[in-house]
């Protein structure tokens, strides 16, 4: 079941990453909207601006950009701040794509087919950046070992997470969290596991905030691309997979209504 869900995750990406581009540009993420005027791809960029103060990313980090998605992350931190860049995704379509994207860059990131449940890239790392792509592992305590080797001492690792409140009833899982989690996502976990993984893997958190307040505007968006009769056809020739997370995007935006679904912002540091 989870590689057959890890397999439909990649299969999604390689179907749907082109048609997203257009629908929603190179940052395929939450936008964080500080005023609520910022159009999509305005606050697809304050998000990146916000991670990257509180991680405090210098210029010319060493940065891996786990999920990298259509590359558009880490051309920003390639452009912006010089870093030194390398994207994976499951998607050999999203590389074929980051890769053409970013073919213009003096400064170009590396991108590699990786899967994040066992990373297999080398290296060492100031920075690894993961943005909503946790809920997606079913091996999230290998994720975070693995993730900490990378690290190098005084490196950090910073997560923009989709989380579930802590200590919710039976009830409440299976009317809020339940309908969420088909959505291709392995499990929503609580603040209390990542900090767990955190301190299990010798890292310490130095920073969170819940910030679901300014990106739940995202899902209004979502629920308007969703009305899209070709994004139906598209997931109706494909996988239930699919079908289930366009059938997703109103559980989320009813999750940060009722609370249940939370939006968290985390950084830590390998001493």
């Amino acid at each position: 079941m989870q590689y057959n869900l890890t397999e439909a995750i990649q299969e999604h990406y390689d179907l749907a990453s082109p048609y997203y581009e257009k629908l929603w540009g190179k940052h395929l993420h939450h936008g964080y909207y500080q005023t609520g005027e910022e159009s999509k791809e305005e606050a697809a960029e304050n998000l990146i601006e916000f991670l990257v103060e509180r991680a405090g990313i210098r210029e010319g980090a060493r940065v891996l950009d786990v999920g990298c998605g259509i590359g558009g992350t880490s051309a920003w931190l390639s452009e912006r701040l010089g870093c030194e860049v390398t994207g994976i995704t499951i998607s050999p379509i999203q590389i074929r794509m980051a890769t053409e994207a970013t073919r213009h860059l003096s400064n170009r990131p590396t991108f590699m087919l990786d899967d994040a449940n066992n990373l297999s890239v080398n290296g060492s790392f100031d920075i690894v950046w993961a943005v909503e792509v946790l809920s997606h592992l079913y091996n999230r305590g290998e994720f975070f070992r693995r993730m900490s080797r990378l690290l190098v001492h005084g490196g950090r690792f910073c997560e923009a997470a989709w989380l579930k409140e802590e200590g919710l009833n039976v009830r409440a899982e299976d009317k809020y969290i339940r309908p969420i989690e088909e959505g291709m996502l392995v499990s929503l976990p609580t603040l209390s596991e990542y900090k767990r993984h955190i301190e299990d893997n010798g890292l310490r958190l130095i920073y969170y905030e819940d910030i679901s307040a300014k990106v739940s505007k995202t899902w209004d968006i979502c629920l308007d691309i969703a009305r899209d009769r070709t994004l139906w056809r598209l997931a109706g020739q494909h996988s239930k997979e699919f079908i289930n997370f366009l059938k997703s995007f109103k559980a989320m935006r009813n999750g940060f209504k009722t609370g249940t679904f939370r939006y968290g912002v985390l950084v830590a540091e390998k001493p």
